[in-house]
């Protein structure tokens, strides 16, 4: 994959991550607890890196809809709520654990539908490349430090659900 500074094709770039990961989670062959501890991670990092380094810069553009950046806030939140859910599943692989999957891709697959259309054609279309770029720069080294922090943790996500 290209090296990319751009701010909406590292998003992209995320959510395609994420979709193999829902793939690895729902194969019986795949290390299923190695994927989800990849995808606890980077969902959380994602959603942080996004909401305090790109949404704010996002929402001081006119034809950037502040509702829409809002809304994709709120999203968030329900992402976290459902990885919270699969996360405190004990077992791998039962009924609950497919179930809460199956929850957890819905809310992420139709949060990453709504961004990409809205959000991210909207940034793509009206911010100048060079500001594209620096908010990348920023939004991966966010993401970057909230990683190695092991956002992912339960007890971590446990804590931003609860606040």
């Amino acid at each position: 994959m290209a090296e990319t500074s751009d701010v909406v094709e590292l998003i992209l770039q995320d959510h395609r991550r994420m979709e193999d990961l829902f793939r690895e989670m729902r194969s019986v062959e795949a290390d299923r607890a190695s994927a989800l501890r990849e995808f606890a991670g980077l969902l959380v990092a994602h959603a942080l890196a996004e909401e305090t380094k790109v949404y704010p810069a996002l929402k001081r553009y006119k034809n950037v809809d502040d509702e829409e950046v809002e809304h994709g806030e709120h999203e968030h939140e329900e992402g976290n709520k459902a990885l919270l859910e699969l996360l405190e599943v004990r077992e791998i692989g039962s009924e609950e654990w497919d179930a809460k999957l199956e929850e957890l891709v819905e809310a992420v697959t139709h949060h990453a539908d709504e961004e990409e259309r809205t959000i991210l054609n909207q940034a793509r279309e009206n911010v100048a490349t060079e500001r594209r770029a620096e908010l990348g720069a920023a939004f991966r080294e966010e993401r970057e430090r909230r990683l190695k922090a092991d956002c992912g943790s339960v007890e971590n996500v446990r804590r931003i659900v609860e606040a």
